[in-house]
């Protein structure tokens, strides 16, 4: 591999000869006195991290360069423990997003700083597989620590999780998203009388296709094939689930300046029905 650019000792910019592409490669020493367009010394190579999603690789780079190596290391090794090395081999930036988190918080802990995050229990409930993920990464993380990171933790890391589906780095609209489920879950209890059990299957599913629906209004790819024959059948026979979708679709427009599509509106409704009846009948 050719070397295009060095970050710092231990992180540099490479062209993979086989595939042609850039790569980040990170080890101890391995931009040390290094020039661009020297051949990388690949006995030093401990991690490769390829750019997905149209990301930048010199942006990525820079972003890893500033993360203390012990904590790149402590972060595989946690996701290795965890069963998440796949995952985390296809989505380079959750792994520099985990270990930027981790030594931040190493930082704060050690500052006497203590973080109560918000919105803990909907996480929980809403994000229950990323959660019990982050929950299995914090223990593998504690283990490497001299002083461990407090429970709390597993929240802001379960909330990196999902964000890894979308395509930015910030977590400002994982953190939106999560505050608006909870307030749909809200109106459908309301509008419905009964309280849901966010554990069950029925919701999960619910979840599931908002969390979908999300992805497509901030890739801005709704659904929009105008008002199909499928979606007026929906609404016909859902009078009470319509209406009830068409409070929820007020609630993305105001909390994410986003209104929806008649399509997108009838499949709520679709998944709001769902939900009802589940309710009704007992279902899990």
């Amino acid at each position: 591999m050719e070397l295009l650019r060095v970050f710092n000792n231990n992180v540099v910019l490479a062209r993979d000869d086989r595939s042609g592409e850039e790569v980040i490669l990170t080890g101890r020493g391995l931009g040390f006195q290094a020039r661009p367009g020297q051949a990388v010394r690949e006995d030093r190579v401990v991690r490769v991290f390829r750019a997905a999603d149209g990301r930048d690789p010199d942006h990525l780079a820079e972003l890893l360069a500033g993360i203390p190596p012990e904590y790149i290391q402590i972060v595989g090794a946690a996701l290795a423990d965890a069963g998440l090395e796949r995952r985390a081999a296809s989505t380079p930036t959750l792994v520099i997003a985990l270990a930027d988190h981790v030594a931040f918080a190493v930082r704060r802990i050690a500052l006497g700083m203590h973080i109560d995050y918000p919105l803990a229990a909907e996480v929980a409930h809403l994000y229950a597989d990323e959660y019990a993920q982050a929950r299995e990464l914090l223990a593998g993380v504690n283990a490497r620590l001299d002083t461990p990171l407090p429970p709390g933790e597993a929240v802001a890391l379960a909330l990196h999780f999902v964000n890894a589906g979308f395509t930015t780095g910030d977590l400002s609209f994982t953190y939106t998203m999560t505050g608006v489920i909870q307030q749909m879950i809200d109106v459908i209890e309301t509008s419905y009388g009964f309280t849901l059990d966010e554990n069950s299957v029925s919701v999960g599913r619910f979840i599931t296709h908002l969390r979908y629906l999300f992805v497509r209004i901030h890739a801005h790819r709704q659904l929009d094939e105008g008002r199909s024959t499928i979606g007026d059948a929906i609404r016909a026979v859902y009078p009470e689930a319509l209406r009830c979708a068409e409070r929820l679709a007020g609630i993305v427009e105001l909390r994410l300046g986003a209104p929806l599509t008649e399509d997108e509106i009838s499949y709520l409704t679709l998944h709001v029905a769902r939900v009802a009846t589940d309710e009704e009948r007992g279902h899990p």
